[in-house]
């Protein structure tokens, strides 16, 4: 369904390194993250694509465990689509699989 979005220029994902590789969503296990240059409409396709899912799957997104989180964005959009997306948010450093995420690679405390 992802690439899908893609495809017909619903959601883009991120362009990351040197070689400006597309990144969109990575999953593991039962996480899923979701990269993308987003705004309000965009969020809102974001949400129809998880419904979506939901009903071919059968299965539910757990929005309470669910959280959002941005780099250039300021809080108040970030608030914005915690509220579209009805989930919590997140700072640009945390942690995920005991790994930091989002700081600076080059720095001792990292």
């Amino acid at each position: 369904m992802v690439r899908q979005t893609e495809e017909n220029m619903v959601l883009k994902g991120v362009e990351i390194g040197v070689r400006q590789t597309n990144v969109s969503i990575l999953q593991y296990a039962d996480d899923t993250l979701f990269f993308c240059k987003v705004d309000t409409p965009k969020c809102f396709d974001l949400k129809t694509i998880l419904k979506c899912f939901e009903l071919a799957y059968g299965l539910k997104v757990n929005y309470s465990k669910s959280k959002v989180g941005g780099v250039g964005v300021s809080a108040n959009q970030i608030m914005g689509f915690a509220t579209i997306l009805n989930c919590g948010t997140m700072t640009t450093l945390f942690t995920y699989l005991g790994g930091a995420v989002g700081g600076n690679h080059k720095r001792r405390a990292f």
